[in-house]
């Protein structure tokens, strides 16, 4: 049934769209489609394989940063309108302290988007370096007013991160791993860990950094993140296929109301599924922006997805019960190769038709 979608996996492999990639298509939580193809590592060739860990990247956004906000926000310890000014006093009298915790999550803070902060972090001992970040974080001008313009932003979600650590008095990968992925039994998803055994030998390779003089294997790809230990609200995340097929199918049975609201209530689900009216996101999820989407031209509007430097990506279409995870390391050896921009689409579209919508 899915030999189209194999053979154009096999094609963009063979003309080096990226060295490795994981497929994974599901439909009402029933796997259709899961693959490997390609290699983990062009220095030292091993396949990959379905239980390939990948370099999240920026899905850390929605599949970490965004479920820690929901869970503090489902117990009642922050709320979307909740200013900065009142959550983090360091914001307190700034441009900043009007920004809301919505604002963060679609996008309209009027931050930037991105700032290599990583260069001047580098020149500091590795316990100076959060608390530099965050007096940058502070210190950064705002590009757009408060609330007015929607501007992809990674600064945005280094923020939030500050939001979930300062409130729950724990770090950011220990409230997603203790209160989400573990309850859930996600083992394999979480952040770097080198020395946990599922992450021994089975890591997709990311770029040679010229930065750090070395081949990213195991460490975070995102110089930001990398710079404070790996653990960031914009990247950090690792994880395989099959454990962001469990979650994201969680959480849209929790949508739909089939499944016991064991972390989060079904309303709550439902509000950050749905693209807010200010700006072209849902919180914290991505949603399809026709006519060139990511996601192809068959996904419905009501649909949600996001995704990842590295080359990973996941698109959930609500109405139809569809979820799409690709997860490649189209970044090996070199971020140069934007290949993977054009075949998303393709992709999308040719499972989509072979499924029949």
């Amino acid at each position: 049934m899915m030999m189209p979608v194999d053979s154009l996996m096999k094609r963009a492999t063979a003309e080096k769209v990226f060295p490795g990639a994981v497929l994974l298509v599901s439909k009402n939580d029933t796997i259709l489609f899961f693959e490997a193809y390609g290699t983990t590592n062009l220095s030292e060739p091993a396949a990959t394989t379905c239980h390939t860990l990948f370099d999240l990247a920026s899905l850390t956004k929605p599949l970490a940063t965004t479920l820690a906000i929901m869970k503090l926000i489902h117990g009642e310890k922050l709320q979307l309108g909740d200013p900065l000014g009142s959550v983090l006093p360091s914001f307190k009298g700034t441009e900043k302290e009007r920004i809301t915790i919505r604002h963060l999550l679609c996008h309209n803070s009027g931050l930037p988007d991105y700032r290599p902060y990583y260069l001047e972090l580098g020149k500091l001992s590795p316990e100076e370096r959060q608390d530099a970040l965050r007096t940058s974080l502070v210190k950064e001008p705002l590009e757009n007013p408060v609330g007015k313009v929607a501007l992809y932003s990674d600064l945005g979600f280094m923020v939030l991160r500050w939001v979930v650590e300062t409130i729950s008095g724990r770090s950011l990968d220990r409230i997603v791993t203790e209160d989400i992925y573990h309850p859930l039994g996600l083992s394999t998803l979480g952040f770097a860990d080198p020395g946990a055994p599922h992450f021994q030998n089975n890591v997709a390779a990311t770029e040679r950094c010229p930065w750090r003089n070395t081949l990213m294997q195991g460490q975070v790809h995102d110089e930001n993140a990398w710079a404070v230990g790996g653990v960031e609200g914009h990247a950090g995340l690792f994880g395989t296929a099959a454990d962001v097929n469990r979650l994201l199918w969680r959480l849209l049975a929790v949508y739909h109301g089939t499944s016991d609201p064991v972390l989060f209530d079904s309303a709550l689900v439902q509000h950050f599924f749905t693209q807010q009216a200010d700006s072209d996101r849902a919180l914290g999820f991505d949603t399809p922006s026709p006519p060139h989407a990511s996601c192809g031209d068959h996904y419905s509007a009501h649909s949600i997805g996001h995704l990842g430097f590295t080359g990973t990506s996941f698109w959930v279409d609500l109405d139809r019960s569809v979820a799409i995870i690709l997860l490649t390391n189209r970044v090996h050896p070199s971020r140069d190769n934007i290949r993977i921009r054009a075949f998303r689409p393709e992709l999308h579209n040719t499972i989509m038709e072979t499924i029949g919508f």
